[in-house]
């Protein structure tokens, strides 16, 4: 039959879809996963644009209220152990990251030098006694002496008066015979006589004077106990304690032992370090804020801070104990010179040095050159 159509000519309800039949130039519709993305890209859109204004609104509005860093590390001002004085190591019990309290034995110094040096010093100091207590008892003696030579001196003045007295008398009676001769010069011997003997007499008690004076000069103004010599062998003997006490070396903080150098048997030098003390009950954090960020710091604000070893979990505060008074890189032994024409400009840091709860210490202890991250409330 003519108006039968072919099986094969017979259009097909399962042929596939020709390409861009159903496209906006077939005047078809866009597929239905195409219709539901387009809301949830506005509803991403807006939510953020909206954290955006959030986070916007937060840092207008608590953005001048605090400055923080992560540039912040504990610190602590250690103290250096030193010799006193040289001797041979004797015995130590200390180890490095031992805690130690201040006044606990640390080294023992081999005493034999310092023993003996303060027994001769006590020698001496007696045999120094004993020679100044002869002073104040030849102090009477030489007065005694000195009265008399000066009464020797005015015996010898009446005996050459009278000699030349007498030898004048002589001398008038010789022109009328009444004196012999050989008289007249017995009495100008005389005379001589007399003479040298005041002489002597004068000179010794000139001496005896002298002795005095140079003996009073050494105990006046001062009694035995205050005497230089005294004074001055007392000082030695004190001086010879010290060392020996100094062979038993003590912690003068309370902390932790680090670089410790010490070995038995070694001799130590004088101001030799031995080893460090860190008193981490004491530390504090040292806070590298940007130049820019220091504006509204002050003094006595108060800082959360965070440890990398603790985490976000724990907290510490503190409060900010004072500005540097230059830049890292102010006080570097090298210090940067700018003064070519191709510098670039770097934001620099300045050290803020904070003070830590010491009861927060106690309870999460820090270690020096640990990591921190310091906030600081600057709100006015």
């Amino acid at each position: 039959m003519s108006d039968q159509s072919s099986p094969d000519a017979a259009p097909q309800d399962n042929a596939p879809p020709v390409p861009g039949a159903n496209g906006p130039s077939g005047g078809g519709k866009p597929p239905a996963s195409s219709r539901a993305r387009g809301p949830l890209f506005l509803i991403f859109g807006g939510v953020v644009l909206l954290a955006g204004l959030a986070v916007g609104a937060y840092m207008l509005i608590e953005g001048g209220k605090s400055v923080e860093t992560d540039n912040a590390y504990v610190d602590a001002s250690s103290a250096a152990v030193t010799a006193q004085i040289s001797a041979p190591v004797k015995s130590s019990n200390i180890i490095e990251t031992q805690a130690v309290k201040a006044g606990d034995i640390l080294v023992v110094l081999d005493d034999t030098d310092a023993r003996l040096a303060l027994a001769s010093a006590k020698a001496q100091l007696d045999q120094v006694e004993r020679q100044v207590g002869t002073y104040y008892e030849n102090d009477t003696t030489l007065a005694a002496q000195a009265d008399a030579s000066t009464a020797q001196v005015a015996n010898a003045q009446a005996a050459y008066d009278n000699a030349v007295k007498a030898y004048n008398d002589r001398k008038s009676l010789v022109a009328i015979g009444a004196v012999s001769g050989e008289d007249l010069q017995n009495a100008k011997t005389t005379v001589d006589q007399t003479q040298a003997a005041l002489n002597s007499a004068r000179a010794q008690a000139l001496a005896a004077q002298g002795q005095r004076a140079a003996n009073g000069a050494l105990i006046s103004g001062v009694d035995r106990g205050d005497n230089p010599q005294v004074v001055a062998a007392r000082v030695k003997v004190e001086q010879a304690q010290n060392d020996l006490d100094r062979t038993v070396i003590r912690a003068p903080i309370s902390g932790v032992i680090a670089k410790n150098t010490v070995e038995i048997g070694q001799r130590v030098q004088i101001n030799q370090v031995l080893m460090n003390i860190v008193p981490i009950d004491n530390a504090y954090v040292n806070a590298n804020f940007k130049e820019v960020q220091l504006k509204k710091v002050r003094i006595g604000q108060p800082v959360l801070l965070t440890a990398d070893t603790y985490g976000g979990g724990i907290k510490f505060h503190g409060k900010v104990a004072g500005l540097s008074g230059g830049t890292g890189s102010a006080f570097a032994i090298i210090p940067a010179q700018n003064a070519t024409g191709n510098w670039i400009k770097v934001v620099q840091r300045l050290p803020v040095r904070i003070a830590l709860d010491p009861t927060e210490l106690k309870q999460h202890p820090l270690r020096v050159g640990m990591s921190m991250k310091a906030t600081i409330s600057v709100n006015d």
